[in-house]
């Protein structure tokens, strides 16, 4: 037996014959190139102008001071978000950049 044919052999019975995979090769760009140019562009669909969605927010008051049971003022932040705990994050955060005492006094939704 020849090793030859025997590869022949195996090589046809995997992948078929050679004339069958011409018949399936995918097109070539420049048969694709002539179908695309002689479409027409479409339009560009125009951008409604969408109402202003609703923005959730909370308020959080909290009591700050600068002196350790000394005088304190109270102080409302607004946060633009549904969860209490970022809320609350956020106002002492920002409580924290002017005074040395901050304590949460309430968080009500707006």
């Amino acid at each position: 037996m020849d090793p030859k044919l025997a590869e022949e052999e195996m090589r046809r019975a995997l992948f078929g014959d050679a004339e069958q995979v011409a018949q399936y090769c995918a097109p070539t760009e420049q048969e694709l190139l002539p179908d695309i140019l002689d479409k027409q562009p479409t339009k560009a669909t125009e951008k409604k102008k969408v109402a202003k969605a609703f923005t959730p927010r909370l308020r959080v008051t909290l009591r700050v001071g600068n002196e350790f049971e000394g005088n304190t003022s109270e102080m409302v932040h607004e946060a633009d978000t549904l969860s209490t705990l970022l809320a609350e994050q956020d106002a002492i955060k920002a409580a924290r950049k002017k005074f040395r005492f901050v304590e949460v006094v309430s968080i009500r939704s707006m």
